[in-house]
């Protein structure tokens, strides 16, 4: 398994970044990789929510995943297809001074042989 982690401060309130990072149809505006984000189940977002998304880089694909964590203002995770990984990506968000400190942390397991 890989693993990288990111860590960005925002000069938003925590409540506004996991309401944008909660909304997965946001991510085609922060990811140039990522052409259209949708929800591929009923209801709202918490845990088990399925989505699927179309990838243009490095080539076209379609990839689904699934909310696992949704602690609102706080944590947030995904787990799925991420091209050809699988992958669990995290989101834990932090008050900092008036801002808010996001921590990404992505851990990929290669494909298997086959």
């Amino acid at each position: 398994m890989q693993a990288f982690e990111n860590t960005v401060t925002f000069q938003r309130p925590a409540g506004e970044v996991f309401a944008f990072l909660a909304d997965f149809g946001n991510i085609p505006r922060w990811s140039y990789a990522i052409e259209e984000t949708s929800k591929a189940s009923a209801g709202p977002v918490g845990v088990g929510t399925r989505y699927r998304q179309t990838r243009t880089i490095p080539g076209r694909s379609t990839e689904e995943f699934e909310v696992t964590v949704f602690q609102p203002a706080s944590r947030l995770a995904i787990h799925g297809q991420i091209g050809p990984f699988q992958a669990t990506i995290s989101y834990e968000l932090a008050a900092a001074a008036g801002a808010t400190k996001l921590v990404n942390t992505v851990e990929l397991e290669p494909p298997r042989p086959g």
